[in-house]
């Protein structure tokens, strides 16, 4: 009798072993492809409104600006500063990166002044190398909030020197950033700025954010891949389709 049991569990445990093993081998290569490849992120904050939502998931692309000591999370602090097959970013650009006084915190914005660039904020309108950007408004827009609460917010569509465009909110002509120095971005470091100008803090707060060293870039954000406004909860799973941004599915981040 024992002899049978052992003959027939040998197939039984080889079986198992090997879906152990698949499993394991998918997991290494899930966790591959998000240190080399693409990393996903969900949005916490409205600081990129419009072009980004609370509660929309990204994928950001990590070769894009090569692989820096930021790019692979388990050893970031282990890895030498500097970049392997590094790119420069370009303005306009939507980039997740650690900012200097917070770096274990993600944080999103638009690359906004390269270095060099002299950046300053007078009146609310961008100016870069002493140069107004293309500024034009949109008129006052409803925008649904995380919670499904309506506002009517002034947006403009800003174009910078290289013909990156995009939409902004200014919810107010006399922003507490609306009005700045004028900084000038130091090499190997970028200004990034939030789209709602107004609730962002960004670049413009050096206590928070300051100037971004190119090390600390994470990468590009690419598309949406899913989004969810503020009912969404895991204990009521049918709100993951009452709650579901279809608009958003697959949506390009520019």
């Amino acid at each position: 009798m024992s002899m049978t049991t052992t003959g027939t569990s040998t197939p039984a445990m080889s079986v198992f072993w090997d879906n152990v093993k698949t499993i394991l081998y998918a997991l290494a290569l899930a966790m591959v492809l998000r240190f080399t490849i693409a990393q996903p992120f969900r949005i916490p904050s409205g600081s990129m409104q419009p072009t980004l939502e609370v509660g929309d998931y990204i994928v950001v692309t990590k070769w894009s600006y090569g692989y820096g000591r930021f790019s692979f999370a388990p050893l970031e602090g282990l890895l030498p500063h500097g970049r392997l097959f590094g790119s420069q970013p370009q303005r306009g650009d939507v980039v997740v990166f650690r900012p200097v006084p917070e770096p274990d915190r993600d944080f999103i914005k638009r690359v906004i002044g390269l270095p060099g660039d002299r950046i300053q904020m007078i009146d609310g309108i961008l100016h870069i190398n002493g140069e107004p950007v293309q500024r034009e408004s949109l008129g006052v827009q409803e925008f649904a909030d995380e919670d499904g609460i309506i506002e009517r917010i002034p947006a403009y569509r800003e174009t910078l020197p290289n013909g990156a465009s995009y939409t902004t909110f200014d919810r107010t002509p006399r922003g507490e950033l609306d009005n700045t120095r004028e900084y000038v971005v130091p090499e190997g470091h970028f200004f990034m700025m939030g789209d709602d100008r107004d609730n962002s803090a960004d670049s413009r707060v050096p206590s928070m954010v300051g100037f971004v060293p190119y090390d600390n870039l994470v990468g590009p954000a690419k598309f949406t891949v899913v989004s969810f406004d503020g009912t969404t909860s895991l204990f009521r799973p049918w709100t993951l389709f009452t709650g579901f941004r279809g608009e958003r599915f697959l949506k390009a981040v520019h």
